[in-house]
């Protein structure tokens, strides 16, 4: 009998975009978008298994083209997430097991935030991970980048679209506040992951847009692992060419 697979790279990829209609399909040096996330995927070392997660038959007849595990889900969905835990469901993953939700729009993604991303799990208490990377003060004013603040033995205490912490006293447009950018790569015990699918929106995810925030608010905590690697995600067309050109910087 083979031992159980313990550790599961899923990578949800929805056919209609408003900005982006057909994203996984985009032609990336002459390999759909979604293949790139499979091939940087594989090469972590902790994945048993890596499948894609599509509601679309397209995007599906792709992936057999190409040898991509895929996992056929429904249409709707109200969040990757959701979609990433129907998948986990049907490839039959059990509780303790830990499930990666990868961005399908990460083709540039390096392998080595995933390793990272996973090695917390190897503390039996730890229930979901993320990662974050160092800010700049500039770059904190953005709302579009979301922040984290940490505790001590590394869980996270808050999300926000707001520059956080805020610097009462000093240089406020220093950087000495230790700012940390969340980077959007989650990873769960298959038992969190459930649970987040079968709680309501939380309160303070509603104002911020931020579904984290649900983890938080129902005592679910969020190991946040520091990395120094950066991504760059594909929301529209114009992204591809700065794709291409970092996979020839970092696969050349």
């Amino acid at each position: 009998m083979s031992a159980p697979r313990t550790c599961y790279g899923i990578i949800p990829a929805r056919y209609a975009s408003s900005r982006f209609p057909g994203k996984p399909l985009a032609d990336i040096l002459g390999r759909p978008m979604f293949w790139h996330v499979y091939d940087r995927a594989r090469r972590c070392a902790a994945f048993d298994e890596v499948a894609l997660a599509t509601d679309d038959a397209r995007i599906a007849d792709a992936a057999n083209v190409l040898g991509v595990p895929c996992v056929m889900t429904a249409e709707h969905h109200p969040s990757g997430t959701d979609r990433v835990h129907e998948a986990a469901m049907r490839l039959g993953v059990a509780d303790d097991a830990v499930v990666v939700n990868i961005q399908g729009d990460e083709p540039a993604l390096d392998p080595r935030m995933l390793d990272q991303l996973v090695a917390p799990f190897a503390d039996a208490s730890v229930r979901v991970a993320t990662l974050a990377m160092a800010l700049s003060a500039q770059e904190a004013q953005s709302p579009d980048r979301v922040k984290v603040v940490v505790a001590a033995n590394g869980d996270a205490l808050y999300f926000s679209r707001a520059d956080i912490p805020f610097v009462r006293d000093g240089d406020v447009g220093g950087d000495t506040a230790g700012r940390l950018g969340h980077i959007g790569l989650y990873a769960f015990r298959m038992e969190a992951l459930r649970r987040f699918t079968q709680l309501p929106p939380s309160r303070l995810e509603q104002t911020e847009k931020l579904e984290q925030l649900r983890l938080l608010e129902n005592g679910i905590a969020i190991r946040v692992v520091p990395t120094t690697y950066r991504t760059h995600g594909v929301d529209r067309p114009e992204d591809i060419d700065v794709i291409i050109n970092l996979l020839r910087e970092n696969d050349g």
